[in-house]
């Protein structure tokens, strides 16, 4: 790594109270705490890389360990959640790049780098180069979840991509032989790892879609680090996946191991066991589904065999000899012409009753039946109209007395009198009419001729 010289402003502070520069004293923690504030604000974050040594795994979860190269080391501290992260375990030795921030452990006074993220050496290339492959593909749509094939549910056959000697291969045929060992395995073997692995794994493939003799193919390969398993991030065999014919199922790596090989199969599984797994249903399985449908056959089979022998009996009831249906038959013309029969006869009856009580209608009436019927109607419409009239009169009393209340006479039969002048107009106020004006009073019976000689206010109303 290229060194940078960085060069940071000094606090205000620190030359007036460090030693040199006065009488002033300072303590250890003072000493350290200025030293960790000048490092942190100093020194961005870097990556570094070195040699691991001295790696320490705390109870904790933390990891402590040394980064060296040739000519010097550094303490480094990762916390428990930053080294949760990281994908891989590392080793004594390994080769490495960090990415933290320098700083100072005040405690012991000990310079060191509080690592952040934590990548094999070169990593960041291969990565990079990964993330420029996985592009391309799903620009041009080979990622496309819609182009994924669904596998087969009964594979018969079944083809491993893979090297003979791989641990990945005999943990696939234990898997196979446990969950399935009636269907047939194709080995076609080819290196997993190593310059020539892409190209013969390519080969492969295209092995097996010329021979076309399997259902569905596993592409598998154990666990290791990204440059082991570098060559399932191929572009060329990339695109051997996806132009290949047959269901391709991807199982390289670990759980946490991505492939771009694992994008563009069919269906990615996250070990090489899981492929096995998802390829095949359990011979148990297979097995209880076979005894379901057998014994679904045999009762839809039974129920079958019981409808037509209950058709056959209700046949077998219905038919008769010529000459039996023939008497049937004669049984039935008969029964119909006294039908035939009865309903003339019935039809014959009802229209001589209706003649004759059309005859008797036209006989001479009964004058006196109908006098008597005009009497009574006569009787009860007389007493109707009596009771009408009677009710009207009670009403017309009811009103007449109401009115009678109300009426002026009857308030001047109490002995009050109308005032009116010469005009007609009534008198309501003492205060409208001046001394001398003459005035007319109606009383019950009769009237007076007034002159009014003086008046008077109204008086108080407590005092009427």
């Amino acid at each position: 790594m290229d060194s940078h010289r960085v060069q940071s402003p000094m606090p205000a502070d620190f030359a007036r109270d460090t030693p040199g520069s006065g009488n002033a004293v300072i303590s250890v923690s003072q000493l350290n705490r200025m030293v960790a504030g000048l490092i942190e604000s100093g020194l961005p974050s870097l990556w570094v890389g070195g040699e691991i040594s001295n790696l320490t795994r705390a109870a904790s979860g933390h990891w402590y360990f040394t980064l060296k190269d040739a000519a010097a080391q550094v303490r480094c501290v990762m916390f428990r959640h930053k080294a949760q992260a990281v994908g891989f375990q590392p080793r004594e030795g390994d080769r490495v790049e960090a990415r933290g921030l320098a700083g100072l452990y005040q405690p012991r006074g000990d310079f060191q780098l509080g690592v952040e993220q934590l990548r094999r050496a070169g990593a960041g290339d291969l990565h990079q180069q990964f993330l420029r492959i996985r592009d391309r593909l799903l620009a041009e749509g080979l990622l496309a979840p819609e182009r994924k094939r669904p596998l087969p549910a009964h594979p018969r056959r079944i083809g491993v991509i893979t090297s003979p000697q791989a641990a990945a291969l005999r943990d696939v045929l234990a898997v196979l032989r446990d969950r399935a060992p009636h269907i047939e395995v194709i080995l076609y073997p080819a290196p997993v790892q190593g310059a020539d692995a892409p190209a013969a794994l390519a080969r492969a493939l295209a092995t097996a879609a010329r021979r076309a003799e399997c259902d569905l193919l596993l592409l598998v390969r154990g666990g290791g680090s990204i440059e082991d398993l570098w060559a399932f991030n191929d572009e060329p065999l990339a695109r051997a996946i996806a132009d290949c014919p047959l269901p391709v199922v991807s199982g390289v790596g670990h759980e946490t191991d991505t492939t771009i090989a694992d994008f563009v199969a069919d269906l990615r599984a996250p070990t090489p066991t899981a492929a096995a797994v998802l390829a095949t249903p359990r011979r148990e399985d297979l097995l209880a589904a076979l005894a379901q449908t057998a014994g679904r056959l045999g009762r839809a089979t039974q129920r079958m065999l019981d409808t037509r022998e209950q058709r056959l009996d209700m046949a077998a009831g219905r038919l008769r000899s010529p000459s039996a249906q023939w008497a049937l038959r004669a049984q039935a013309l008969e029964a119909l012409v006294g039908r035939l029969n009865r309903a003339g006869r019935q039809a014959l009856d009802h229209g001589e009753r209706r003649l004759e009580h059309v005859q008797a209608r036209l006989r001479s009436p009964d004058w006196a039946s109908a006098r008597q019927r005009l009497d009574a109607v006569a009787r009860r419409l007389g007493l109707a109209a009596e009771r009408v009239v009677a009710s009207r009169a009670d009403r017309l009393d009811g009103l007449a007395q109401q009115l009678e209340l109300v009426s002026p006479r009857a308030v001047l039969a109490r002995g009050y009198a109308i005032l009116q002048r010469a005009d007609g107009s009534v008198v309501r106020r003492a205060a409208d009419v001046p001394a001398g004006e003459p005035l007319r009073a109606a009383l019950a019976e009769g009237a007076l001729e007034l002159t009014v000689l003086s008046s008077s206010p109204p008086a108080p109303r407590g005092l009427r």
